[in-house]
């Protein structure tokens, strides 16, 4: 799964890497322990280019009648994302990448869970494949606007990160970007095909898994202390 992830990389280089165009207005405070029900960063497919824009960590389907569904739909299953109805129709037109520089798991040990960060080596952002919903609250008035809602997109893990979760977020390349995000695009077996894990070393070497302090474990603390390496742990890979 993907419970928590970190976005400290500045606005100027997710603008450079991801090709969008900077609003006037935006800025971007560094995250260091993003958690559902938190607004972050992504990017969605209009008028024929990728754009910037924030949205509530928790998908809403459209027919829901409240919120309380969002704390459930935080994670959506690759396996079965064309089937569920809360997932079917947006996997179809509705795609989004999520905005990450680094994501928590936590492996298991007999006294407590370890925290690990997982980061690319050159601390490089990167994206999850999401799915977006525009949920509009139901007994409101029309000057009340309506929700954009998210979810990341998980699959199996595979042998590097399995002895820390048995799912991992799906990492897109940047040559699927446009692909995946654009609406009109009509191969959906072929983008199913991009919802798996990378299955060997070689492409997962310029990712590290670092153990860090439990201090991540507290939604509360957002700082820089929750990705400074745990010195009593050995970096895993």
């Amino acid at each position: 799964m993907c419970g928590r992830f970190t976005l400290r990389t500045s606005l100027k280089t997710l603008a450079e890497h991801f090709l969008f165009d900077v609003p006037a207005d935006l800025t971007l405070v560094p995250k260091y322990n993003i958690a559902p029900t938190h607004s972050i960063a992504t990017l969605v497919w209009h008028q024929g280019k990728r754009r910037y824009g924030r949205m509530h960590w928790g998908l809403i389907p459209r027919w829901a009648e409240d919120a309380s569904m969002a704390s459930k739909m935080i994670n959506a299953r690759s396996e079965t994302i064309r089937e569920k109805p809360s997932f079917r129709s947006a996997f179809q037109r509705q795609r989004c990448l999520i905005l990450a520089d680094g994501y928590y798991e936590w492996q298991p040990r007999r006294s407590a869970k370890q925290p690990v960060y997982l980061h690319q080596r050159n601390h490089q952002p990167f994206a999850f494949a999401g799915l977006w919903e525009l949920w509009a609250p139901p007994h409101t008035t029309p000057e009340t606007p309506p929700w954009w809602t998210t979810t990341i997109i998980t699959t199996d893990a595979n042998e590097i990160t399995n002895n820390l979760h048995h799912r991992m977020p799906v990492i897109l390349s940047p040559a699927d970007y446009d692909r995946w995000l654009n609406p009109d695009t009509e191969a959906l077996d072929s983008l199913h095909q991009l919802l798996v894990a990378p299955r060997d070393q070689n492409q997962m070497s310029d990712f590290a898994m670092t153990p860090v302090s439990t201090r991540v474990n507290n939604v509360h603390n957002d700082d820089p202390q929750c990705i400074a390496p745990d010195a009593t742990q050995q970096e895993l890979f």
